[in-house]
């Protein structure tokens, strides 16, 4: 900018302290500023706080805030910037402690400052504080997004309150738009399995409720990914539950899900039943071929082969 005899200006210096790397580059660059005589705005501010905080300056983070820098106008602005840099950076009980400041003022914390403490305070006592926060967004876009780390942090750590008066929102919220509904609960199923360990029973007892409680049938991709989970489960009896949930929902089986439900019963060494549904696996295709005979070699003893399809 020198050699181009272009005069910066807050927003190049916003750019450029943002992107500092250390306290001696965010000095230099706020230095050059002053020198320069360009105004402190709010964005230049926004930069000192995530340029400190990221470089694990906490304190003079808080600074930015104190020393009268920030315009009076973006003052509120400015503070959910902090909350969210605080709590990005493992300092939740400092953005918590800014957080309350902001309310005690009568001001409202920036949603997407709420949506980074609700993504920040995922260990376990929190529940409480998460639904305070979701509380406070009234954006349907942010709202959702909130609700739904709220489900995830509930899932992971049983808290199974929550999580059907979550879901009866978020469904009267997409009551016009089935796509949208099919993939949230969809997504639901996703977090059910990726538990560790795998929950069946909580993975079961959610598609019960979601059907009784919210009358919503599940999709085939809820089911598919219950069905799949069955393979690192420990009870058969679920494997049949929801095999019979296809039928139940109106779902006829396809080449999917028979190959799923063939895999699961390999694996637990079921192989009279495995047996009488490969019959009702179509074998033109090669590649459902390989599929068969590669489900055969990983679960299968030598002895316990079944003739594999032909390729």
């Amino acid at each position: 900018m020198e050699d181009a005899n272009v005069k910066p200006d807050s927003q190049s210096f916003s750019y450029l302290i943002n992107n500092c790397k250390s306290e001696q580059d965010i000095n230099k660059f706020f230095n050059e500023m002053k020198h320069a005589e360009v105004h402190v705005t709010k964005h230049v501010c926004m930069s000192l706080i995530n340029a400190h905080a990221a470089c694990g300056q906490f304190m003079k983070a808080k600074q930015v805030i104190s020393d009268g820098r920030v315009p009076i106008k973006s003052l509120n602005e400015v503070k959910s910037v902090l909350v969210s840099a605080l709590a990005s950076h493992g300092q939740v009980s400092d953005a918590l402690d800014i957080y309350e400041e902001i309310k005690k003022s009568k001001g409202n914390l920036a949603p997407k400052a709420v949506i980074c403490l609700i993504e920040h305070m995922q260990c376990e006592g929190n529940l409480d504080r998460l639904l305070h926060l979701l509380g406070e967004l009234e954006d349907k876009d942010y709202w959702v997004d909130a609700a739904f780390r709220i489900i995830s942090y509930s899932i992971r750590h049983e808290h199974f309150g929550p999580i059907m008066h979550l879901l009866k929102k978020l469904k009267d919220i997409y009551c016009n738009d089935e796509v949208a509904r099919h993939i949230l609960f969809d997504e639901i199923f996703f977090l059910v399995v990726e538990k560790d360990p795998i929950d069946l029973e909580l993975g079961w007892n959610m598609l019960q409720a979601i059907k009784h409680e919210l009358g919503v049938i599940p999709s085939r991709k809820s089911l598919d990914v219950l069905l799949s989970a069955c393979q690192s489960s420990k009870d058969i009896s679920f494997c049949f539950k929801i095999w019979e949930e296809y039928q139940k929902a109106g779902l006829p089986y396809n080449i999917l899900s028979y190959l799923r439900m063939y895999q699961v019963l390999l694996a637990f060494g079921l192989l009279e039943h495995a047996t009488t549904l490969l019959s009702n696996i179509p074998h033109e295709d090669p590649h459902i071929c390989y599929v068969i005979n590669a489900c055969q070699t990983a679960y299968t003893n030598s002895q316990d082969k079944m003739k594999g399809f032909a390729v």
